[in-house]
């Protein structure tokens, strides 16, 4: 099946059971958040620990429905990019040397709240000379400093868990890692979940997941919740997915996706969304870390780990292998991709990064890729692909650096 879950029978199925979760039934919050407010303590009110466990995996987007409009930021109009010639295929074994993204690869503590400046205390003068009929001017008394508020600690890094032994191609359920997690957001009045990873980048503040999961004006109340389990809701609490004044998600997909549809244009199933801090005030790349994005590295990785969050799972599942280059022969998803055979990958594992160069010790890695692309994932549980990261992805990641930064 897609890994959105394409087949009616088993949508219908998944909305009878699990169901799209009822906005206005879900519990204590009734009324949506207020136009451009969308802070983490409002995310965490809206999405309690079982509205999170009721979420469904997001249903699939069928390509009529996919946005002819402009892109949700509001940003002028751009030229139309033009089409990229194809990559000329690539021997079957040989692995190219990707080049990594000038991105920020540590772990850096957040600038301490800059302190309060202190009242100027005047300096107390003389009483003057009284002159006959003159009205004294009193003396002001020294005003006391303002106290300079403590600055809040850092972060403390993160426990990394110990991957499970793996069989290359078996996939594990697991606890998770701190740099992945879930994407929750509620569409036409369901509450639903993606798989997203944080991205390093400048302003330490983006998340990456596949366009097909954030795509549509309706997509609101969108936030996301690093290292996800059902025991644990909020390991590293919830950074809320930025608004814009008119209430429009912060999340940048190329504006091809959007007029093509998911099919026609499924080697740009990728998306970056801007979050906000955490309740403490702190950037999601300063509380978990952040994998480094990499484009250009080819389609054949010796090993790669894949992370994503299967439907209904309390957990989320974890394997390594190696990926091929799959080309489509499918006119109507056109299109090569990466692909990679892993069991039990099905609907709510779209968007989960692809990691080569692992590291146990950060918990993270280069990512070249996320689920999605061919049949938004893959037609099979057992087998996932990905969109291409070449020059459109390079691009994409920077327009959303570059506007992440400019609205700091």
């Amino acid at each position: 099946m897609r890994r959105t879950l394409t087949m009616a029978v088993v949508a219908a199925a998944l909305l009878a059971s699990a169901g799209p979760l009822s906005v206005a039934a879900a519990g204590s919050i009734a009324a949506p958040v207020a136009v451009g407010r969308w802070s983490a303590r409002e995310a965490q009110s809206f999405w309690t620990a079982e509205r999170m466990a009721s979420a469904a995996p997001l249903p699939p987007v069928p390509p009529e429905l996919a946005d002819p409009a402009p892109p949700e930021l509001p940003e002028p109009p751009e030229p139309a990019e033009p089409a990229e010639p194809a990559e000329p295929a690539e021997p079957a074994e040989e692995i190219p040397i990707a080049t990594p993204t000038p991105v920020m690869t540590g772990l850096p503590a957040p600038s301490a709240t800059p302190a309060a400046t202190p009242t100027a205390t005047p300096t107390p003068t003389a009483s003057p000379t009284r002159t006959p009929g003159a009205v004294p001017t009193p003396t002001r008394a020294p005003s006391a400093p303002t106290p300079t508020p403590a600055p809040l600690p850092a972060p403390a890094r993160p426990a990394v868990p110990r991957l499970p032994a793996l069989t290359p191609g078996v996939g594990q359920n697991f606890d998770g890692i701190p740099v992945a997690g879930r994407m929750y957001l509620v569409k036409g009045g369901g509450a639903y979940f993606c798989t997203a990873s944080v991205v390093s980048s400048p302003s330490r503040n983006l998340v990456l997941s596949a366009a097909h999961c954030l795509l549509g004006s309706d997509t609101q109340q969108v936030a996301f919740v690093p290292q996800y389990t059902r025991a644990k809701p909020q390991p590293y609490g919830m950074f809320p997915v930025l608004r814009d004044a008119g209430g429009r998600s912060r999340i940048w997909i190329d504006p091809r996706y959007r007029s093509q549809g998911v099919d026609r244009a499924a080697a740009l199933d990728v998306a970056f969304a801007q979050v906000g801090p955490d309740a403490r005030g702190f950037p999601v790349e300063a509380v978990v870390g952040g994998n480094r994005l990499v484009t250009g590295a080819g389609y054949a990785h010796a090993r790669a780990t894949l992370i994503g969050y299967p439907a209904s799972a309390a957990r989320p599942r974890v394997c390594v292998n190696r990926t091929t280059k799959f080309t489509s022969a499918d006119a109507r998803i056109p299109g090569s991709f990466l692909r990679i055979n892993c069991t039990g990958y099905p609907g709510g594992t779209s968007g989960g990064p692809f990691l080569t160069r692992y590291d146990a010790r950060t918990g993270t890695g280069d990512v070249v890729g996320v689920i999605g692309g061919w049949k938004t994932g893959g037609d099979k549980a057992d087998t996932s692909y990905s969109s291409y990261f070449g020059a459109d992805i390079r691009k994409l990641y920077e327009k959303a650096v570059a506007g992440a930064k400019a609205r700091r």
